[in-house]
């Protein structure tokens, strides 16, 4: 079986194709950042217009990079949520038309369930049960996945997500968006602070995460300061630490209570080189596992994955009905 995998839930048009005995066959992901860095976030009207002018020839791309005929695919997967609403319109839209044409079914993924299955796409011996970490721009969520489509949610962010407040503090030190990969590099030009900045919730019992204050924490240091490079890189550095620093407690502390051996950290704010270096430092006799980097944004690689494993079970469908969900069963 051959699945095309449609993302368009925010900012990057991502489109693959994964054969159930030879895996990942190809992937390609339009990324609109230089759309939207001018506005230091999403313009959801610019995103959706992005979107609908990327995904036929991306498409077209796909095909002929992979040599793969349009009417060898048998599923069309697609994010149905969580997500901008206008995105995901889109996204649906065009999985539905297509797969409409061609006359084969469709199936409908949730967004977030993909970043949490997205290791298993090239790694092997990542076995259920385990512990994920879901981190991005728009989410951050601890879980208990025991099996496909068995999940207890353990604790959630209760204002801003970790990869929100890495764009909002980027942004009043006068870094570009995205950004998390900026605050990166500033914090990689020194390796001590003259700042210290709270870990939110870090002694808590439960496994809620919030954000929020430490935004604010930082911001008003910054509004006091006169910025200069030494000075935005101390508080980039202490900063980047602090979220980290909540992120690995937190996911460790779960790992041991419930005697879970496996950790998968995924979304976008899963590709951050300290924290990937951090979880390898600190895990003990824990194993973690990561997306593999050109699979841990957005992408449709994942979503193509996800659809694969759900396809014999989940209900697919042939009709030309479209009901994006912004919502989700992790949120």
């Amino acid at each position: 079986m051959i699945v095309l995998g449609i993302e368009s839930s925010c900012d990057e048009t991502g489109l693959a194709l994964f054969d159930s005995e030879k895996g990942m066959i190809g992937h390609i992901v339009n990324s609109q950042h230089d759309i939207h860095g001018k506005y230091g976030g999403v313009v959801p009207e610019l995103a959706s217009r992005d979107h609908v002018l990327k995904l036929v020839p991306l498409l077209d791309q796909l095909l002929s990079q992979n040599k793969i005929s349009l009417h060898n695919i048998n599923l069309i997967a697609f994010t149905n949520g969580p997500g901008l609403l206008g995105p995901l319109l889109t996204g649906a839209s065009f999985a539905k038309s297509l797969a409409w044409s061609l006359k084969i079914k469709s199936i409908e993924v949730d967004h977030l369930e993909a970043h949490i299955f997205s290791p298993m796409i090239t790694e092997k011996n990542l076995n259920l049960p385990f512990i994920s970490l879901l981190v991005s721009g728009g989410h951050t969520i601890l879980t208990l996945v025991k099996a496909n489509s068995d999940y207890k949610v353990l604790g959630k962010t209760l204002d801003d997500s970790a990869g929100e407040v890495f764009d909002k503090v980027a942004r009043h030190l006068g870094l570009a968006y995205p950004g998390g990969p900026e605050i990166s590099k500033a914090a990689a030009n020194t390796n001590k602070s003259s700042y210290k900045f709270p870990r939110p919730m870090i002694k808590t019992n439960c496994y809620n995460f919030s954000f929020s204050g430490l935004k604010t924490n930082v911001t008003q240091l910054i509004n006091k300061l006169e910025l200069n490079d030494l000075i935005i890189s101390e508080i980039a550095y202490d900063f980047e630490n602090s979220i980290i620093d909540v992120l690995i407690t937190k996911t460790l502390k779960a790992a041991r209570e419930y005697n879970i051996e496996n950790i998968v950290i995924a979304g976008g704010v899963s590709a951050n080189q300290k924290l990937r270096m951090r979880c390898n430092l600190e895990k003990g006799e824990k194993k973690i596992f990561f997306p593999d980097m050109a699979y841990s944004t957005d992408n449709g690689a994942m979503i193509a994955y996800i659809g694969w494993l759900k396809s014999s079970k989940k209900t697919k469908d042939i009709s030309l009905e479209i009901n994006p969900n912004p919502s989700s069963r992790f949120i």
